[in-house]
């Protein structure tokens, strides 16, 4: 009996292993075939969220990283279903320049579904979606905690999703997220019909072409169709072949001009550090030629001060020696005469160079304390310019030389 229960469990653990590994595989290939299709779809209109390709891409993946997803369980026990959002959450938040606290602080989207939706529609706009993936998927010890066994991210084929997700990044996706369809409660449906094809052998065609001729010319027009339906399915690998080279060489071009790019913006980087620095050194020596023209300043200030301080001395001290000098004939009658005797031949002088002789100016040559000043004035006719002389002669003290 107890060998028995052995091989039950042995035959059941094989069938539930069987069925994991089947689901795993259908998963992966099914999204494998969703973005081929909607590559395809893009080399022919722009895909957004109303795109039946592009809603059937992101409920297959919705279901690959929901897939043995293990609930949160409360202090009671009770164990609540949880999104696929709280692994990227964690797993993802080490990724430079990530978009996970950005959706953290979207307003409009408020559940973890449709966190995990925004997510997708963001890292497809920013074409990282295969790099947030392979990010988490490194993070084992984070997939284990969050997931059960048998799971696709702790299977053999997560690695295949990482590789199948980067040909998503030759598509330009546009989406908005300001709607309320990211809310929906309700689960998602993989739409299996696109990619379900039925190849008929060679003897079923003779046959059902043979039944299609007993049924007369509408049975053989119907007949046609399928005809050409089953040809297009067997040339099918060609044209799959023929677009991925196609798409290839597009992603090929797109990242020369993406490497084009950015060495264009480090060339304009290293341009704009340069011309930062010399408008800093020609800041600096702005400056300092300021300086030292306000200290240039300063001291010729400095300079004008002290000359006008020496002017001033030097007036003060002509003023007094005038002065002395002054005094000094006023109490020297020898001087006086000295003094007489000068401006006459001062005078005399003057007269030689050719001046003219009038009365006005030969009276104020000389002293009037001389006699020859006197001898001098008693010779002019008129008295209008110069007062008489008497009453200087009969001063006392005063004696003609």
């Amino acid at each position: 009996m107890a060998s028995l229960n052995l091989g039950f469990n042995g035959a059941r653990k094989k069938a539930v292993a069987r069925i994991r590994a089947v689901e795993r595989r259908n998963l992966i290939t099914v999204c494998r075939f969703s973005v081929k299709t909607l590559i395809d779809r893009s080399c022919f209109e722009t895909i957004d969220d109303t795109s039946a390709e592009f809603i059937n891409f992101v409920s297959i993946l919705e279901h690959i990283l929901s897939h043995r997803l293990k609930g949160q369980v409360s202090w009671f026990g009770y164990e609540s279903p949880r999104s696929f959002w709280d692994y990227i959450r964690v797993a993802c938040s080490k990724v430079p320049h990530s978009c996970i606290h950005s959706i953290e602080n979207m307003e409009n989207v408020r559940s973890s579904r449709a966190k995990g939706r925004a997510w997708m529609r963001v890292a497809l706009m920013e074409k990282r979606l295969s790099e947030y993936i392979s990010a988490a998927l490194r993070d084992f010890k984070t997939t284990r905690r969050f997931y059960e066994e048998g799971a696709v991210v702790l299977g053999e084929e997560a690695g295949l999703l990482a590789d199948t997700l980067i040909g998503l990044n030759a598509i330009d996706f546009s989406f908005c997220l300001k709607g309320e369809g990211l809310d929906e409660s309700c689960p998602v449906v993989i739409d299996y019909t696109p990619y379900l094809k039925f190849t008929q052998t060679s003897d079923s065609i003779s046959s059902d072409e043979e039944e299609m001729r007993t049924m007369g010319s509408s049975g053989s027009e119907a007949g046609t169709p399928e005809s050409h339906m089953a040809a297009s399915l067997m040339a099918d690998p060609s044209t799959w072949y023929s677009k991925s080279k196609r798409l290839e060489q597009k992603y090929r071009v797109v990242l020369e001009q993406k490497g084009y790019l950015e060495e264009l913006v480090r060339l304009r980087e290293v341009q704009l550090s340069e011309s930062v620095s010399q408008n800093k050194s020609l800041l600096q020596r702005l400056t300092d030629t300021e300086i030292s023209h306000k200290l240039e300043k300063e001291q010729l200030e400095i300079i004008i001060l002290e000359l006008q301080d020496q002017l001033k001395s030097f007036q003060s001290l002509e003023q007094l020696s005038a002065d002395t000098s002054l005094s000094q004939m006023s109490l020297d009658p020898a001087q006086l005469n000295t003094h007489s005797l000068e401006s006459k031949a001062g005078l005399t002088h003057w007269h030689r160079e050719g001046k003219e002789d009038t009365p006005s100016l030969r009276g104020l040559c000389g002293s009037l304390t001389s006699m020859a000043s006197y001898k001098s004035l008693a010779s002019l006719k008129s008295s209008e310019y110069l007062a008489s002389p008497t009453t200087d002669m009969t001063s006392p003290g005063l004696t003609p030389s």
